[in-house]
């Protein structure tokens, strides 16, 4: 007499993201222990990220240097210019996405460069890049389209504007630190001039004594609800009416979490985001609970991200919150991975559903008005978009947690593996499956036929339309082996088409008790 089959199902495969913080044995069915080149999608389901395309056709004097920093100006006529930097050089593209290098059109001598880290900041219709140990620079379209100057050079340019490292645009102004000779002065322009550093209502704020715990570093600025944001290396100070500089005051501090690197700092319009020493924080958990445990975004990740963190250079980690998308990425160049954490919800801890990248790696981010996402390569300025890495495809990789398939005490052996999964065509799906924390995969290519297609034997799917115009299909391999505890993975190449995954069933038999 034949033993019942026993079927497991996960109906929310990856919904809860990554986990590699917490033993395997005790998570949720909704976490996985890898999701590459993955993303939560807007219905739940885990699934591919886009890939990119190329923005601009040729480098011209970018070269196949890496593209550092991607700025938006939007002009008061809603001309819209994207600027960028690499090779030492600024650079804009023109109507046609050409590469148009900008040259000195100052009227002295042209400065020397030689970085390209520069943190920029439009006002009133013009462009500042600051940078360490450099005069500001200024890119102003009324004056020219196709050069740059020094921002004192500005025909109504007063005082001498600060050699910062970190600069923001807010409440009408520009807002400055220099975090290497001075570290305690925070310089604030004239509004709506920010080649303007004395006379009107420019200024500054001195913080030297303000800091809850002694002297800090200064990392980063955000405007936030009003509220000028200076973050230290462990410490942030908040500054209230900051739309009036010259009578703002200090209106809370936190003593014990800062910010580790300036380009993480995102604002998403009700909270801040920024990268601690202890990982990625909301500002407004952070300056509600004041404790190291309360918002930690990336409580499910946190040893993995802060051991990246470790071995990269602080300066090229860079950021973006993508509200079209519904997330904010970390990016990670020295070690080729990207983390995305989904913003659409919060797990029932505070942290959010985090997924990694790997094979794009952007060395600048830029999320514009229109909702697109920019980013950097190698002589190139990128679109995120399409299914492919330019012409590559890349890996999806999606494994289960550890678990029993109903009972400890009873070994399972495996029968079948069921996987529905959405979009996808004319592709292998590998499904892996291991037991018992061997680590030896037991793999079984399985067919996903071209959409709308009817290829017979090659899988057990069935078609049906669960969006418009995407086939969502049941996929189906035979298991062998037992074990006590099951892991399954889940891995193709993306191609061109987007690819999620709905639900997983795994049919077993009872084994032996033990």
């Amino acid at each position: 007499m034949s033993q019942t089959l026993q079927v497991s199902g996960v109906s929310a495969p990856g919904f809860f993201g990554l986990n590699t913080q917490d033993s395997p044995l005790d998570l949720e069915s909704g976490f996985a222990l890898v999701a590459t080149n993955c993303v939560i999608d807007k219905f739940g389901r885990i699934g591919a990220r886009e890939g990119f395309s190329r923005v601009n056709a040729s480098s011209g004097t970018l070269g196949a240097n890496d593209v550092t920093v991607i700025h938006e100006l939007v002009e008061a006529d809603g001309t819209l210019t994207i600027l960028f930097c690499g090779n030492n050089r600024l650079f804009k593209l023109d109507g046609s996405n050409a590469v148009v290098e900008l040259t000195y059109g100052g009227g002295g001598v042209a400065p020397v460069i030689t970085a390209s880290n520069w943190q920029c900041a439009s006002l009133a219709g013009q462009t500042y890049f600051f940078q360490e140990g450099y005069t500001p620079l200024l890119y102003a379209p009324a004056l020219s389209t196709t050069t740059y100057r020094r921002a004192s050079e500005h025909p109504s340019a007063a005082g001498t504007p600060p050699s910062a490292n970190i600069v923001i645009s807010a409440y009408g102004r520009l807002w400055a630190a220099d975090t290497t000779t001075d570290n305690v002065t925070i310089s604030f322009s004239d509004l709506l001039q920010g080649y303007a550093w004395t006379g009107g209502s420019a200024g500054s704020l001195n913080i030297n004594t303000v800091w809850p715990n002694g002297a800090d570093n200064i990392t980063g600025l955000a405007a936030h609800n009003n509220f000028l944001l200076i973050f230290g290396k462990r410490q942030i100070l908040v500054y209230q009416g900051a739309s009036t500089p010259s009578t703002m005051s200090l209106a809370d501090s936190v003593g014990n979490i800062g910010c580790i690197a300036r380009d993480s700092i995102q604002s998403t319009g009700p909270d801040v985001l920024f990268l601690s020493n202890s990982g990625v924080r909301s500002f407004a958990r952070t300056i509600q609970e004041k404790s190291l445990p309360v918002g930690d975004l990336s409580k499910n990740v946190r040893s993995d991200l802060m051991q990246v963190v470790l071995a990269e250079t602080l300066a090229n980690i860079k950021s973006v919150y993508s509200e079209s998308n519904a997330f904010y990425l970390l990016t990670f160049p020295s070690a080729g991975e990207v983390y995305c954490f989904n913003t659409r919800a919060q797990l029932e801890d505070g942290s959010f559903r985090v997924t990694k990248w790997d094979s794009i790696t952007p060395t600048a981010l830029l999320s514009r008005r229109n909702g697109d996402l920019l980013l950097g390569k190698n002589g190139f300025v990128c679109k995120y978009g399409t299914y492919l890495d330019h012409t590559s495809t890349y890996r999806f990789l999606y494994y289960t947690n550890h678990a029993d398939l109903g009972n400890q005490a009873v070994t399972s052996i495996l029968k079948k593996i069921k996987v529905v999964v959405v979009g996808g065509t004319n592709q292998f799906l590998t499904i892996k499956f291991g037991f018992d924390f061997s680590g030896n995969y037991q793999s079984v290519n399985v067919s996903i036929p071209t959409q709308g297609a009817s290829q017979y034997g090659l899988a057990e799917y069935a078609i049906g339309e669960y969006t418009t115009g995407v086939a969502l299909q049941t996929l189906s391999a035979s298991g062998s082996g037992s074990g006590k505890i099951v892991q399954t993975g889940y891995e193709t190449n993306i191609n061109g088409a987007a690819l999620s995954i709905q639900r997983i069933e795994i049919q077993s038999k009872d084994g032996k008790i033990s």
